[in-house]
C-alpha cells in the first residue's frame, strides 16, 4: 500500500494531520511508521512533527484511534443505542462501515494494531473499540426482539464478519468482497 502524497502544503493543524498519520499507520502498520515516511506524508520534518506531537510515534498513534473512536461513536456506536429504530440503525451501521472502510478498500487501522507487535502498547482502546461496537450492536438486536445470549452472539458474528471480509478483500484486492460480506451480514442480521 502506498503512502499518501502531501498536500502541496503542510497542515497547519494537529487535527489536519491525523488522516495523513492514519493513512501511513494502515499502510506500514505501527511498526514500519517510521518517522521519514510520516514526514514524506506529512509534509513535515522531524522537528515540527514533535512540535505537534511531542510524545513522539506514539502520541500520533494514540491520537489517531482517539480520533478513529470519535467518529465510530459517532456515526456508529450512538445510532445503535438509540431505541427510536434499531432496524434502521443497524442497516445505517452497514453504510457507515462501508463508507468508512470504502467498500472495502481501505484497512482497519484498529485492526492493524492488534495485529502487531505494538498491541500491548495499544490494548485498552483497542479492546475497548471493538468491545462497544459488539455492545452496541447486541442491544440494537435486543431491541428488535432477539434474546441477549441470541443478540450477543450475532454483533461478534457481524464484527467477525466486517473485520474478515476487510481481511480477506485486501488479501485478494477485491473489494467486492467486502460488499457481499456486507449484504450477507445484513440480510443475517435483519432477518
Amino acid at each position: 500500500m502506498k503512502t499518501p502524497r502531501p498536500a502541496a502544503k503542510p497542515p497547519t493543524d494537529r487535527a489536519a494531520l491525523l488522516p495523513l498519520l492514519g493513512e501511513v499507520f494502515r499502510a506500514h502498520g505501527y511498526e514500519g511508521a517510521s518517522l521519514a515516511l510520516i514526514s514524506e506524508a506529512t509534509g513535515l520534518g522531524k522537528g515540527s512533527l514533535y512540535h505537534y506531537f511531542p510524545g513522539g510515534k506514539k502520541q500520533m498513534a494514540e491520537q489517531v484511534l482517539a480520533e478513529i473512536d470519535g467518529w465510530f461513536d459517532t456515526n456508529i456506536f450512538a445510532p445503535l443505542r438509540d431505541p427510536a429504530d434499531p432496524q434502521a440503525a443497524i442497516e445505517a451501521m452497514l453504510s457507515g462501515v462501508d463508507a468508512y472502510f470504502r467498500s472495502g478498500a481501505r484497512v482497519c487501522l484498529v485492526g492493524v494494531l492488534a495485529l502487531g507487535h505494538a498491541r500491548d502498547e495499544f490494548v485498552a482502546p483497542v479492546n475497548d473499540y471493538f468491545a462497544r461496537w459488539q455492545d452496541a450492536l447486541a442491544a440494537a438486536l435486543r431491541r428488535c426482539g432477539l434474546s441477549s445470549a441470541t443478540a450477543r452472539r450475532r454483533a461478534e458474528d457481524a464484527v467477525l464478519s466486517i473485520q474478515g471480509a476487510l481481511v480477506l478483500a485486501r488479501a485478494r484486492d477485491d473489494a467486492k468482497v467486502f460488499s457481499r460480506a456486507l449484504a450477507e451480514l445484513k440480510a443475517r442480521l435483519l432477518a
